[in-house]
Formats: structure tokens, C-alpha cells, sequence
């Protein structure tokens, strides 16, 4: 993939926080246990990232992770909350962020690999990474898709709220709960991002 083709990356949260982390940014995990906040995350996954630790790096709460592409298997565990979260987008120059790190894959599997930036978007591959479907009749080229899938940008400690340029929702109700934060950050319903 080339870094041309990363024209946004994302992040999954609830609505209700949106107006705390347009005051604070987007925080790692670490940063954001000391401030009152909902969370979508899935306890045995955050069991799996919590001890692990970046070669020459920090451990991964304490980057913020965002995805290439939001249309993926934790969105999709997500669905039954549609109502209550948003995918914000994140400005591509993130990747400019020191110390910023490009995962192949989900960085909680045991097989993914850390890259600086300017390597890691190289091995990504395009294909998979912005896949509409990652489902496959063999059952070990289905979880490659799927961990390929969640391809992460780690950022360490904070996303800069100015780094947010708006957010997608997955229908009306969403887009009502999202308009009366009343935040000057644009959002548009895309069913096709949700599930």
C-alpha cells in the first residue's frame, strides 16, 4: 500500500464520549482510565493488549489505536450498538506523529508485526486492509483477512482533538444523538461502513 492511499483513519467510540475527547483528544487506554469515559472494547481482547509490549516501544495502551478502515471485525461485534457510537475520522498527517507505528494486522494477535510509519505502510496490503468482505472457505485464510483487517495505526499517549475532521454514524437515530452534542464537527450517516 502507499501512503497516498490512507486518505483518513478511524476510530470506534461511543457518542457520549465525543464531546470529552473533542476537549481532550483521543487518549490511549492508559490515559483514558483517569478520565470518565464509556468504552466499546471487548475485555478478553484488552486482557490480550494490556501486557503487551512494543519492540522498542512502550506497551500498546499506551498508544491510541486507530484503524485504516473502520468496516471491520470490531465494528462488526459492535453492531448492536449502532444507535450509540460513530467511526471519527481521523486526518491521515497522524501518521506524522512521532513515534507513530503501523501494525499489519490486529496488534493484539500473536503474529502481528510493528513497523515505523514509513515501512509499515509498505507491507500493508490494500486489498485486505479495505476489503469489503474478509470472510473465505478456508478457515486459515479467513483469520489472515480477518486480523489483515484490522491493520492499526498506534499513536503514543494522545490524537490531538485538531486531528479529528468528523464522523460517520450508522443511521438516524445515531446521527440525532451525535447533532445534539452540538460539536462544530461534521457527520454523515454511512450505512455501508456499519453493519
Amino acid at each position: 500500500m502507499n501512503r497516498s492511499d490512507v486518505r483518513e483513519l478511524h476510530y470506534i467510540a461511543p457518542i457520549a464520549n465525543v464531546p470529552s475527547i473533542v476537549e481532550h483528544g483521543i487518549l490511549s487506554n492508559s490515559s483514558a482510565a483517569r478520565v470518565r469515559h464509556q468504552s466499546v472494547a471487548m475485555a478478553e481482547v484488552q486482557d490480550r493488549r494490556r501486557p503487551k509490549l512494543i519492540p522498542g516501544g512502550r506497551f500498546l495502551h499506551e498508544y491510541v489505536n486507530l484503524y485504516f478502515d473502520a468496516h471491520n471485525p470490531m465494528l462488526s461485534k459492535c453492531r448492536s450498538q449502532n444507535d450509540e457510537i460513530c467511526v471519527l475520522r481521523v486526518s491521515d498527517t497522524v501518521l506524522d506523529a512521532p513515534d507513530a507505528i503501523v501494525t499489519d494486522r490486529n496488534a493484539a494477535s500473536g503474529y502481528a508485526r510493528f513497523y515505523p510509519v514509513h515501512n509499515g505502510i509498505a507491507v500493508l496490503d490494500k486489498t485486505m486492509v479495505y476489503a469489503q468482505y474478509w470472510t473465505h472457505s478456508d478457515v486459515y485464510e479467513a483469520m489472515t483477512r480477518k486480523s489483515a483487517k484490522c491493520a492499526e495505526a498506534l499513536v503514543p499517549e494522545r490524537v490531538e482533538a485538531d486531528l479529528i475532521v468528523g464522523a460517520y454514524v450508522a443511521n438516524v437515530r445515531a446521527l440525532g444523538a451525535f447533532e445534539a452534542l452540538s460539536l462544530r464537527l461534521p457527520v454523515a450517516i454511512k450505512r455501508d461502513m456499519f453493519f
